[in-house]
Parts: structure tokens; sequence; C-alpha cells
């Protein structure tokens, strides 16, 4: 699942590049806990901005980044939507992932990916090029993580994304290569990457959808952070469930962890309406940036998931209007949400949107109160998506009063229960066997490792005790820079 085998050559040029470039490497203890962090490098991250091109950011790819442009290390990063706002009693908790270099959590899944490769030096940095195939964060995610690590990078994504990725990704990926369609068009995707290992040499994929290190900085790193978040809030509440939209299915890796913790708990996994193909077997295009369709990935848990829900786009662009537009925001201000909660709504971005529709509606479903918490994950912020809104008043005009009402009666407080899914044992294994298509018959899998994901028990189990290794190997990297003496 992630081979650990050791390519001494390689092993040598990625050591040798690294204490050219003065690049340390953190361990998944580290990013888990910033504590662990060598205070040298602490001191030296107080004059490196968030987003800067510089190694020592990698130690900062984790959920405790101080909220701003630059500082060191606190509690988890997450907020708490009132009841006035969401229109359930629930408790809503999103973890907020601005707060990482790039402004997404998507750093770490690229992470995840990268270090086992470079560290065992099957990725050799001065001969190899990373190339990340991605619906948007995860590309920019991996060549941000490349271009720390002085290794170049090919970034793939839908050319209808929004234009804030592709304008930060040409200051950053060596080269950018733009797919038809939109974010519902993986396939595409994956027909580039087959013809770049036909026509070009030396390239290392790095494929978010069946690359386990990316289920593996989830499950290590952001389910002990959304533990200690729990620990905080939770008190004598029920932690009822984790609800995400899947996207590669990365993020979805926490929900393991926390099973484990919290065993009655339920896992969702959410998709767009407009492209159903966990809930219907279904297909077509969507306007929910970020999360991918029209396949089931590799690395998605399906016998660990309790729940589908799929989100109308619709209802994620207009609420995006009524978080960031003036009008909005003076309307929410009205009914009473207070301005703290109002500065804080553009941290949600529009998959992040999507995230806490589902919340909402796993509440409504399961006639949750306030003795109930709910967690979701608030991938990235609207500080990607300004072009979206200037694109929405070209089209239909400035946003009103009005609109502010409908969309908050509409299309947030009036979330129903329809298009939801509770998975039984057969409902479940539907949806994986929907793998089968993309991963056996396109993508050349195994068959035999498809069924053990399905009836081995110890198939997701060994994946998290890989981190340990990895951790070692990556000690064993830094003490071979001579870079932390």
């Amino acid at each position: 699942m992630i081979d650990l085998t050791i390519n001494e050559k390689g092993l040598e040029s990625a050591v040798q590049r690294a204490r050219e470039r003065n690049i340390i490497i953190p361990t998944f203890a580290q990013q888990k806990d910033p504590s662990l962090i060598p205070s040298s490098i602490t001191e030296e991250l107080q004059s490196i901005g968030l987003w800067d091109i510089h190694p020592r950011n990698l130690f900062r790819i984790n959920w405790k980044n101080e909220p701003v442009p630059d500082g060191g290390f606190h509690d988890v990063n997450y907020f708490e939507l009132p009841p006035e706002l969401t229109g359930v009693e629930a408790r809503i908790i999103g973890l907020v992932g601005k707060y990482f270099p790039t402004g997404s959590h998507k750093v770490g899944a690229t992470f995840g990916c990268l270090i086992p490769r470079l560290v065992t030096g099957q990725f050799n940095p001065v001969i190899h090029k990373a190339v990340w195939p991605s619906t948007g964060n995860y590309c920019r995610g991996g060549a941000y993580d490349a271009t720390l690590l002085a290794c170049e990078s090919i970034a793939i994504l839908p050319e209808e994304m929004s234009s804030e990725r592709f304008k930060w990704l040409q200051s950053v990926a060596g080269e950018i290569i733009k797919t038809p369609g939109s974010e519902s068009n993986v396939k595409e995707i994956f027909d580039k990457v087959w013809e770049l290992k036909r026509t070009r040499e030396n390239l290392f994929i790095f494929n978010q959808f069946e690359e386990f290190g990316n289920y593996l900085w989830h499950h290590q790193v952001s389910g002990p952070a959304i533990e200690e978040v729990l620990d905080k809030e939770l008190g004598n509440n029920n932690f009822s469930g984790l609800t995400l939209t899947s996207g590669s299915a990365g993020t979805l890796g926490c929900g393991d962890y926390l099973k484990q913790v919290y065993p009655s708990m339920k896992i969702v996994a959410g998709e767009a309406l407009q492209c159903p193909t966990m809930l219907l077997a279904g297909y077509g295009a969507h306007k929910i940036e970020g999360i991918g369709d029209k396949h089931i990935p590799w690395i998605h848990n399906i016998k660990n998931t309790d729940m589908v829900i799929a989100i109308d786009d619709i209802d994620t662009v207009k609420i995006m209007r009524l978080f960031n537009e003036k009008e909005g925001q003076k309307y929410l201000k009205e009914i009473g949400i207070t301005e703290e909660v109002i500065e804080k709504l553009p941290l949600l971005g529009i998959s992040s949107i999507a995230n806490m529709l589902m919340s909402i509606k796993f509440a409504k479903y399961f006639e949750l109160t306030k003795n109930d918490v709910i967690v979701t994950v608030f991938t990235d912020s609207m500080e990607l998506y300004q072009s979206r809104l200037q694109e929405l008043n070209q089209k239909t005009g400035p946003y009103t009063r009005e609109d502010s009402l409908r969309d908050s009666y509409a299309h947030l407080q009036g979330q129903k229960i329809d298009n939801m899914l509770e998975l039984d044992y057969m409902e479940k294994k539907r949806i994986h066997n929907l793998k089968y298509f993309t991963w056996i018959e396109q993508q050349s899998r195994e068959l035999e490792e498809l069924n053990n994901q399905w009836y081995d028990e110890d198939y997701w189990r060994n994946i998290p005790m890989l981190s340990k290794d990895i951790d070692e190997l990556i000690v064993e990297f830094n003490e071979k820079t001579g870079l932390l003496k």
C-alpha cells in the first residue's frame, strides 16, 4: 500500500539535494504535535510568512498554526456555527483549513504522498518530476510541497477551476496542464496521466485518489486534531458524526481514526447532487469546486462509511453569496448572527459550505439536539473564490436584501432530508464494487487488492501502522543531511 523499499542511489541524491537546499523534514508526530518541533526551527519560523516559499514551512503543515500571516503554533484552528445560522440545535464544529500554507489542508495530503517516496529514495528529486493530478487544491499543495523540497512538479487540473488556482500555480508549479471540463471530469485527468506516462520519462505520479499517503496523513494528523477539539468541546455531549464531501476521500481517513475512539459515531460521505455517484451510481457536472466525481476513490474505506448525502450545488452558490456579499452579511446581522461569526464565514470556501450543509441535513435526519456534536472540515476559504463572486455579480446583478432573505430560508435553513442514504451492508458493497470499473478496468490495479479492501479486516488497520516506520526514515534522513546538528 505504501512501499518503503529503499533505493540507495535515489536516497543519496535526495539527501545531497536536501543538504544543499537546507531542507529539514518534519515527522508525522511533529505535524500532529508541533511542540515536538526543535526550538531552533520554531524560532526561525517567526520571520517566515505562512505562504512563503521556504523549506521551514514544511513544519507549518499542521492544524495548529497561529491564524496570522506569520507566527508560531497554538491550539487547533476551528469554530462553531451557531443554531441561529444553521437552523438546527445540534452543535456543528468545523476545523479551519485556511491557516495551512496555500490556504488549504491539502498540503498535508500531498506531504503524506511525497515524503515516503523521498526518504526511501524511490523519488529522486534530481531526476524525477512530481506529477499532481487533481481537481484543484491537491495540485496546489503538491506543487508547493515539491518546491519547498527543491523538486520540479507538474500540476494537472480541469480548465474550468477558479482563476485564483491557476494564477497562484503559475508562480510555483514548473508546468500546468489544463484538462477538459470541471471538477466532475476526473477521468480526463487520469487519461492525461496515462498520456504523460507513454510520452515522457522520469515522471513520478502522485494520484491523490489512489495514494495511501493521503489517507495516512489524515488518519494520523487530522484525526488526532479533531480528537483534541472534542476533548475540549464535547463534555457530556454525544459525538454524533463526521461529515465530509468525498473528493479524493483522503480526509475521510480521519473518520477511521475517530471511530476507534468513538465507536458509535457515524462517518458521512458527501457528493454533489448533480453527480450522485455514491447515491445513484450517477454522473454529471457540478459547481462544488474541489470534489471529484464519477468514480469511487481507491483510498475510500467504503465499508466503514455509514451514510451518503448529496448536496445541490445551487445551494452552495447561493450561500456563498449570502456569507460574503455585504447585503448578505447585513441581513445575517439583522436576524441575530453576531459580528464575530459573520467575520468568520468567509473561512468557508465552496466545498466547505457543502460540508456545512451535510452537517445540517445529517442533524435533521437523525433529529439531533443541542446535546449532539457534529464535526466537519472547512477545507479552504473564499480567498480562493473571489472570481466566482465577481462572475455571479456580472451574470445576475448585485446581491440584494431580498436575495439574502430568500437564500437564507430556502437554501440554508430550508435544507431537507432528501438525497440521503443510510448504508446497510449491501449498499456499502454496491458502492465499493464501483471501484472495479475505474481502478481495475481503467487504471490497472489488482483485483486481489480490491477484494482485500472489502474482506481483509487488517487491510485498513495496517496503513496507520506505517507512520512510525516513515517517521523513523525521516529522522534517519535528517541525520544524514546533518542540518539539525
